[in-house]
């Protein structure tokens, strides 16, 4: 039988806020446990919530980048549960009346096509504490520090047709988040986290089947290989006649497979009611306005106009584009550099990341500046150095040891333009391998690199290769 997948996701974000959702407790990640966690976060006797507007304020920004519904009135709900990170018994959300409804992410498909998933809502919410398995022996400690930092919930429609297709999207949302400027994006940290919905169906079937949960899923990597793995799981049990159990489950990175968590026999009652001490949040015309003129060029619109104003294949402005950090690196050394647009994005996707992904650096903690790698592109534009050259001279820059002129300047590294001495060192070489002299003339083309190579030998790297293979095939080619 075909199967179909059928995947949702729910996306938990960190909402980069100064203080926590209902208090004035600071949220910065790394502080010692039980240090950040005040009596209104624990839900104390004579305690009341007050309502964050900076992070009602960075809702509404997404609301708005995603095209959704903002509702001009939600409200807020107690969601009962235990757990023992859960300091008061109940966790502050929004359940029927949400922030953020409907909306849009447009995805890229690795055929080069793209896709529409719909966005169901995006809800406020406080987040848990945490609970710690290790150097406790045989006990669990819990870290309240994290309990009321503000979440946004983006949950998705179930449009996401495989593993690759819920990657996708989850990166996509990354990227945004950040552009938006309301959550770091540090999945480490937790500050994006993932559960996914996942059943499979038979293809052309209109009715869903029995869903399993995928809990607490914080990489790209790991999202796609646990729902990998657990569609083949539904598959292989259905085929051979048994039933998938509606079920929460985690992935075992490990093991590469997942398992139990808890299974449900149905939804979960978490037994909502309105928050009684919070009034519903109204917003009114002039604060969507105001908030919408604080949108940036949003991660479509900036691939659009790299194509188009920079004349950048899809693909480079794809990846250019793909954090708002490295746009605006590759924008001011494009600057930098005088205009050479697409030298420039090759150096930045070759030789710059390269350089990054082996010193596990981000974008931020580059030794090598814009203005630097702009400067670099110029030189080899006015001849100053070669490709090859150059990239010496970056390596000495990401060394630290200064600036390109300086780099260049101080190593001797000036490529050597002078058509009289290269044309004495093309002679030099002539005249030094008669044999292979002889073999070229005989038809052996494939000879002229050698050659090539005895004049960049001779030059020390520095003469123009233009100028090389000019005067090169013209000597050569004289009978």
């Amino acid at each position: 039988m075909n199967w179909e997948t059928v995947i949702g996701l729910e996306i938990h974000t960190q909402l980069a806020t100064q203080s926590k959702i209902f208090s004035g407790a600071p949220t910065a990640y790394g502080a010692e446990p039980n240090t950040q966690a005040c009596p209104v976060d624990l839900g104390l006797p004579g305690v009341l919530p007050v309502l964050n507007r900076e992070a009602v304020r960075m809702a509404v920004k997404f609301g708005l980048a995603v095209e959704a519904r903002i509702a001009p009135r939600s409200e807020f709900a107690r969601k009962n549960y235990f757990y023992q990170d859960l300091p008061k018994g109940y966790q502050i959300s929004q359940y029927d009346w949400p922030l953020v409804e409907g909306g849009h992410l447009d995805i890229d498909l690795e055929d080069g096509s793209r896709k529409r998933i719909g966005i169901t809502r995006a809800h406020l919410e406080e987040d848990a504490g945490k609970s710690l398995h290790e150097d406790f022996h045989g006990m669990t400690g819990v870290d309240l520090n994290r309990a009321g930092t503000p979440l946004m919930e983006i949950v998705s429609e179930p449009d996401l047709r495989s593993p690759a297709e819920a990657a996708a999207y989850m990166k996509k949302l990354h990227a945004l988040v950040r552009y938006l400027e309301i959550c770091d994006g540090n999945m480490q940290e937790g500050s994006f986290r993932c559960d996914a919905n996942v059943s499979v169906r038979p293809a052309g079937s209109e009715a869903f089947g029995t869903r399993t949960e995928l809990k607490n899923l914080n990489s790209f990597r790991f999202v796609e290989r646990a729902l990998a793995y657990e569609v083949e799981r539904q598959i292989d049990l259905l085929e051979s006649g048994g039933q998938v159990v509606q079920e929460t489950r985690l992935y075992d990175v490990d093991q590469g497979v997942t398992r139990t968590m808890r299974t449900k026999e149905e939804a979960d009652d978490y037994r909502y009611f309105p928050e009684p001490d919070l009034l519903p949040v109204e917003i009114g015309a002039d604060f969507v306005a105001d908030v919408r003129e604080t949108l940036p060029e949003l991660p479509d619109e900036k691939r659009r106009r790299f194509i188009e104003e920079y004349g950048l294949p899809a693909y480079d402005a794809g990846v250019l584009t793909a954090t708002r950090e490295l746009a605006e690196f590759y924008e001011s050394a494009v600057t930098e550099s005088g205009g050479y647009a697409k030298r420039t994005a090759n150096w930045i996707m070759s030789e710059f990341l390269a350089y990054l992904n082996k010193d596990s650096l981000e974008l931020a903690d580059s030794p090598v500046t814009p203005e630097m790698l702009g400067t670099l592109i110029a030189r080899i534009e006015d001849e100053t150095v070669s490709g090859r050259v150059a990239k010496d001279v970056f390596e000495a820059m990401w060394s630290g040891e200064g600036g390109p002129d300086e780099v260049i300047e101080r190593k001797g590294l000036k490529q050597v333009t002078d058509t009289a001495a290269i044309e004495a060192m093309v002679d030099e070489a002539i005249a030094n391998n008669p044999q292979q002299l002889e073999q070229y003339r005989a038809g052996k083309e494939k000879l002229f690199g050698f050659f090539v190579g005895q004049v960049m030998k001779a030059s020390g790297g520095k003469a123009n290769p233009q100028l090389v293979n000019e005067l090169l095939k013209r000597k050569l080619d004289e009978s």
